[in-house]
This record gives structure tokens, sequence and C-alpha cells, in this order.
């Protein structure tokens, strides 16, 4: 109920455009749209509020660092995901790689569902630019050892984009001390408004 009584005050008595108007309500926009800019850093403990980039979801947020990576990947690069992806996750990278000729390599799971690292530790090598899992599966609820993989694949060089969409109303994320590069979450999922993401 406070989230909707929230976003109908919101509507009703203050809504305008932020960061381009100077008349009161869109200064007053502004101020709620930082304030919840700091809310958010805040709780996932970022280094600054500045990191925080509003998008329309997770997979928004996915897709925005897919589509910026594309400047950086070449033909024989390598990109690794999990077997354990929501498909809408697994596609962008596919994408990446058909356009720039790069490899997508796969960490599969066990009938247990969780990560094969053994595999995954194989899998890494110099050419390998971006790894992306998600830190809790949303099919079978599996907490990958994200801390593990971070490390892993930065030992080679590589970016790491975590999905923390069904993780960050469980397990509350430090992202000092996970030291990813990116971590992605869905507003929706800790009961506030649908269309909202955090990258």
């Amino acid at each position: 109920i406070s989230v909707i009584k929230a976003i109908e005050d919101l509507y009703t008595t203050t809504y305008s455009n932020i960061h381009r108007g100077v008349h009161t309500l869109s200064q007053k926009s502004t101020i709620l749209y930082e304030e919840a800019r700091r809310s958010v850093a805040k709780f996932i403990n970022a280094k600054k509020e500045e990191e925080i980039i509003f998008t329309s979801g997770t997979t928004h947020s996915i897709n925005l660092v897919a589509s910026g990576f594309a400047a950086f990947i070449k033909k024989g690069d390598e990109i690794i995901v999990s077997a354990l992806e929501h498909h809408s996750n697994i596609v962008p990278w596919q994408m990446l790689c058909e356009r720039t000729g790069a490899v997508l390599r796969v960490i599969p799971m066990t009938l247990d569902g969780e990560l094969r690292m053994d595999i995954f530790k194989g899998l890494l090598s110099t050419k390998t630019k971006i790894v992306f899992v998600n830190h809790v599966s949303n099919a079978l609820g599996t907490i990958n050892p994200i801390e593990e993989i971070i490390k892993s694949s930065h030992a080679v060089g590589a970016a790491v984009l975590i999905d923390g969409a069904q993780a960050t109303p469980h397990i509350k994320p430090d992202l000092q001390a996970l030291d990813c590069d990116f971590y992605t979450c869905s507003a929706h999922k800790l009961c506030g408004p649908t269309g909202v993401g955090m990258l």
C-alpha cells in the first residue's frame, strides 16, 4: 500500500520532467528522483550514487551493457554465459556474437542445477571479454558462487555482469564487496513499480 500511495502522490501532486525544468514541480521531481538514486546506492552499497543508472528493467539493463560492449568485442573474442540464464538474457549475447564474430561459451550445470565451476574455469582465457551469470536462478533458485566467478573472471581481464533480479530481494548485495563490473535488478522484485530497473 505504501508504494501505491507514494506513486499516487507523485502523479497527483508533484510529477514533472526531471533535470530539465526550472519550475517548482520539475525541481521537486528532480529531488525525488535523485533521492531514489541515493536510496538504491545505499541499499546495494555502491561506491557512488552516480554509478546507478535507471532503466526500464533488468532485461533493458542487460541489453544496454551488451550494446555498449559491442564497441570492445571483435571476431574471435569470447563471451561466457551460464546454462541457468533466462532466455531473454541469453539472446543479447547471441546477437552480439552474430554481429561481431565473437564466440559464445556456456557454463553447463549439473543434474542438481548447479554450475560446473570446474568447466567454467577451463572456459576462461585471455579471449574472454565478459562473463554474464545470474546471482540466483529464476527457474531453480540456485544461488550461484558469484564471488568466485567474479574473481576468476577478473584474473583473465574479463568484465562481469551479474543479473541480480532474483537475488536482490532476498540476498542484499554488497557491490563494493562483490567488485563486479555491472549488477542489475528490477524494482518490481522489491515491491516497487513495474517498468523500473537499476543498473
